[in-house]
């Protein structure tokens, strides 16, 4: 499988393009949006859907950029769509004082769906909490976390719903144990490894 992390824009956001040598699909373009279409250029690979583990607007920055160079669509959770055209929902006039948008949606994503990725697949896993429309995406020993898990912790809930959140995230924690997490910041982590190292499950999700 390709796989590429690109880390952009003010709040270090993985944009992850991922798929077979030919077809990709560009997971989270935040910022930054020249950057990777120049990769996706120079790897010569045809993008056939950009999609969105929600929301909010270091996520979505680069979507407009992105969908009239490569002409891909555009997919994300319903409950998070009207973030894409609403300042205010999706926290860049709390958090820029910018006019951060994206294009609608050509499709609404739902628990259990599957994205392509090339010859790839991905199953969406429906992660509320972090905002109400948050998913992941997991395949081939993969899971693409977005803001709902972090090596070490957990996404923010200040804006969103701590219950919900720690239900998603031990919805994650069935997952086989040496599933690679790659998050929409910070470090790579493992599913093994949180359960064993993150105290914040620790305490928060069994009690100890």
């Amino acid at each position: 499988m390709l796989f590429k992390k690109i880390v952009v824009g003010a709040l270090g956001t993985c944009c992850y393009v991922l798929g077979d040598e030919e077809n990709v699909i560009v997971v989270d373009p935040g910022d930054e949006g020249e950057r990777i279409y120049d990769y996706i250029v120079k790897k010569n690979l045809n993008v056939t859907e950009i999609v969105l583990t929600h929301g909010h607007f270091d996520h979505i920055g680069a979507v407009g950029f992105l969908k009239e160079k490569t002409n891909a669509t555009v997919s994300i959770h319903e409950a998070d769509s009207e973030m894409l055209s609403n300042t205010n929902k999706n926290l860049a006039a709390n958090f820029t004082g910018e006019n951060i948008t994206a294009p609608k949606a050509d499709r609404f994503l739902h628990d259990g769906d599957i994205v392509k990725a090339g010859k790839y697949e991905l199953t969406v896993i429906h992660t509320p909490g972090h905002s109400p429309g948050g998913i992941c995406l997991f395949g081939n020993k993969i899971l693409i976390s977005g803001d709902t898990l972090f090596k070490g912790t957990i996404g923010r809930y200040d804006f969103g719903n701590f219950r919900e959140l720690l239900q998603s995230v031990g919805k994650l924690m069935k997952l086989p144990k040496d599933t690679r997490v790659f998050p929409g910041h910070g470090e790579e982590t493992t599913i093994m490894d949180e359960i064993l190292f993150n105290p914040y499950l620790r305490n928060e999700l069994y009690g100890y």
